[in-house]
């Protein structure tokens, strides 16, 4: 199969940890230069640090925080101005905060519509125009399993995920025919700093230990245990590869069969 990126770009947001973090290093692996987006300079950097670049790949670092879209417009166009192009987009941020919808104010709405939907079209305006001229891209959305059930007690999340799902579909439609696909890629539960901290509060509000509470959210995955990160990574970089050219406009679930729908 051909996975070889050497001589692409790809752009991975949030990527100083977690999920983000893991699918940089992957994609460096298959041979791709790295451009690491987030809001930690300190923290970039110790990541570009371990990018391998054996097949003379040239890492970059761009520093913005997606709750200030203005910030990461300003960034990615000059980044782009540089006469640099991106070949893959990896849209990857941090999920909005659990509770009910009914209890969310419309702050909290505006925060992760910003986040997850309008800094999506904000990235994916700048680097679309080389994609076409190239005939090669490829936009990668890390959301949720919530775009297929929804998720007790992530109520904003649920709302914003599905549109960013909508809107990733209809890009697949405008762009296949340019050499571009987007899909989605839906992380279950992983073994992130954000599943340890849902697992905490889950634990409190049940008045259980961590342990008891960990265990719990176990019972409800068929494979008996958390993905690690490196694991949706993989299913991410697959879909960025040369290989995966004719797979356009999905929802690729990596839950270990938790979910009970098709």
């Amino acid at each position: 199969m051909d996975l070889d990126l050497t001589g692409k770009r790809a752009l991975v947001c949030g990527s100083t940890e977690g999920i983000g973090k893991a699918i940089a290093i992957e994609l460096a692996t298959m041979g791709a230069s790295i451009t690491l987006l987030a809001r930690n300079e300190a923290k970039l950097n110790d990541v570009k640090a371990e990018l391998t670049v054996e097949r003379g790949q040239s890492h970059d670092v761009l520093v913005a925080d997606f709750d200030k879209p203005d910030v990461v417009e300003r960034e990615i166009k000059s980044y782009i101005g540089q006469g640099i192009n991106i070949h893959i987009l990896i849209n990857n941020s941090g999920g909005p905060a659990a509770g009910k919808a009914i209890d969310a104010n419309l702050d909290e709405f505006h925060l992760a519509f910003n986040r997850h939907l309008i800094c999506n079209q904000i990235l994916a305006k700048a680097v679309t125009p080389t994609m076409k001229a190239e005939g090669y891209g490829r936009i990668i959305n890390i959301i949720s399993t919530s775009v297929k059930s929804p998720l007790n007690g992530l109520g904003v999340s649920n709302t914003i995920r599905g549109a960013v799902a909508n809107w990733a579909k209809t890009l697949s439609n405008e762009l296949a025919a340019y050499g571009i696909t987007v899909n989605n890629v839906l992380p279950g539960a992983t073994f992130t700093g954000r599943l340890e901290s849902i697992i905490k509060s889950k634990a409190e509000k049940a008045g259980i230990t961590v342990e008891q509470s960990s265990e719990n959210m176990k019972k409800e995955i068929p494979a008996g245990r958390f993905a690690s990160a490196e694991e949706v990574a993989a299913a991410a970089c697959f879909l960025a590869s040369p290989i995966a050219g004719y797979i356009n406009g999905i929802n690729l679930p990596v839950d270990g069969g938790r979910l009970s729908c098709l």
